[in-house]
């Protein structure tokens, strides 16, 4: 930034702790600090607006979120009770986020049911509900849409463009609470404190309590 090469640098996926610390880390030893953050949100993983997007409103940080169909969850593609070709697409990629005979997705494709139904009342599509309620938070700043097509794109960006009613966000409200997960949206990344057995594990001869 000082060399003006950039105008401003950010993170992504930090949990709430981190983006605290990192803050504190440059305002201790007079450093630029990150101005954005970009954490996955969707209607099917809401888990960011506990922590990560109220501590981002609170120091001032963009948010530019990314996956809001879910993996391609959302896409109206995937549906209860029907086949589900794991060999295919975003499934090929990850078949346990996908698969409908593992207890875990069974959540996700009820709200699924339910949201295209509320997509229907709306007189949108699931996709285009999908992208309008993550730009209903006030945290946000953009969304990241990874379209593969033209007529992908034109309804995506009509999603950004419609806004949802407080009814409808009840509604949604009801089908995912605020604040909660139907699947772990950063699976494919795991903090060192967690993935390091030694972080979390006292020596042997400590480990004793008396």
């Amino acid at each position: 930034m000082q060399a003006g090469k950039i105008r401003a640098f950010g993170c992504s996926t930090f949990p709430a702790e981190q983006i605290v610390e990192a803050c504190w880390v440059a305002e201790r030893r007079g450093l630029l600090r990150f101005r954005t953050e970009q954490p996955p949100y969707s209607l099917l993983a809401r888990g960011i607006e506990s922590s990560v997007l109220p501590v981002c409103q609170q120091l001032g940080m963009g948010v530019l979120t990314w996956s809001p169909l879910a993996w391609g969850f959302l896409s109206g593609r995937y549906r209860r009770g029907q086949d589900v070709d794991l060999a295919v697409g975003r499934a090929a990629l990850a078949p346990h986020r996908f698969d409908p005979a593992l207890p875990g997705n069974a959540a996700k494709y009820e709200a699924v049911e339910r949201l295209t139904a509320l997509a229907a009342e709306t007189g949108c599509s699931l996709p285009q509900l999908a992208v309008a309620f993550t730009m209903a938070h006030p945290a946000v700043t953009s969304v990241i849409i990874g379209p593969r097509t033209i007529q992908q794109l034109t309804q995506l960006l009509d999603g950004a463009s419609l806004a949802l009613g407080d009814e409808i966000l009840d509604r949604i409200d009801e089908i995912v609470p605020p604040g909660t997960n139907l699947y772990n949206p950063d699976d494919v990344w795991r903090p060192r404190a967690v993935g390091d057995a030694a972080l979390r594990r006292r020596p042997l001869a400590e480990r004793a309590a008396a």
